[in-house]
């Protein structure tokens, strides 16, 4: 009688070994298509402040611009939008999400029950911000307080020390989207999905930043021009808008975006703020995704 032959089995390490490297093949393949060739496997939104560098999702860089344009949009200074974005990490992880503890809701988990407005309004966050920086400004000396005890004199948090550990990610967004720090924000992008729509982001930018004087650039389709003015304060505001705008990228299909002598192109997102010289000065250009 002929012996049965045993069946060679593939040890456990070998076969955890191939998954592993099938799985970084696949992710090599899907960084090559990134525009430009920029081996980035996961789309991020980073900021740079003294040496240090923080990312956030492209949908919580968003998020974190809304907060800061209204900030910017009442005249509040950067501290506001620190702290205001720090909140929002602790609470909700800087996403509008329509759940939490009890009838918590939104960006900030502000409750209706509590006097924070309808479920409606807390999950819009326009108000959900303005409601936050309404309580804040009430908040005597809170530019000079620490993050947690002002945000703690608003929200009445259950763990008002755990917002302490976003302070340093919330500021250096905030200095980025305030326009204190020129060139500090850059997104890394895949390529679009559709084309975007100019005025959807005509429309984004009357909401989060009031009258701004954008117009759509008929001899260019797809592109929006905001003026500015030159000086220091002109060139600040420059860069609150361009910020904005590489920010909201991710949803509103923006390709590129030049100002103060700048560029941000979405094809070579890798490589951040570039020298344009051929930038225009006095605005600030908007381009998106055409079909």
């Amino acid at each position: 009688m002929a012996r049965r032959g045993r069946r060679r089995r593939t040890p456990w390490g070998l076969l955890s070994l191939l998954v592993v490297l099938a799985l970084l093949a696949g992710a090599l393949v899907w960084a090559l298509r990134v525009p430009g060739g920029d081996l980035v496997v996961a789309e991020r939104c980073l900021t740079s402040a003294d040496g240090t560098t923080h990312d956030l999702a492209p949908d919580q860089a968003a998020n974190a611009a809304t907060i800061t344009a209204i900030a910017v949009r009442r005249g509040l200074p950067a501290r506001a939008a620190t702290i205001a974005i720090a909140t929002a990490i602790q609470e909700s992880r800087l996403r509008n999400i329509d759940y939490g503890d009890r009838d918590s809701l939104g960006l900030f988990q502000q409750r209706p029950s509590q006097g924070w407005g309808t479920p409606e309004q807390v999950m819009d966050p326009i108000y959900a911000a303005n409601a936050f920086y309404d309580g804040l400004v009430k908040v005597d000396g809170y530019q000079e307080m620490e993050v947690t005890v002002a945000s703690d004199r608003v929200q009445r948090s259950a763990f008002p020390d755990a917002v302490a550990q976003h302070e340093h990610v919330g500021r250096s967004f905030a200095s980025a989207l305030t326009g204190h720090s020129p060139a500090a924000l850059t997104c890394r992008l895949r390529a679009p999905d559709e084309p975007g729509d100019p005025q959807l982001l005509l429309d984004r930018l009357e909401r989060d930043l009031g009258d701004t004087g954008a117009t759509l650039d008929a001899a260019h389709p797809g592109r929006v021009v905001v003026p500015v003015d030159t000086d220091g304060a002109g060139v600040r505001r420059a860069w609150v808008l361009a910020h904005w705008s590489v920010a909201q990228a991710g949803e509103l299909g923006v390709t590129g975006v030049t100002a103060d002598g700048r560029s941000w192109s979405r094809q070579s997102s890798g490589d951040g703020w570039v020298d344009a010289a051929d930038a225009s000065a006095g605005q600030v250009v908007i381009d998106l995704a055409q079909s």
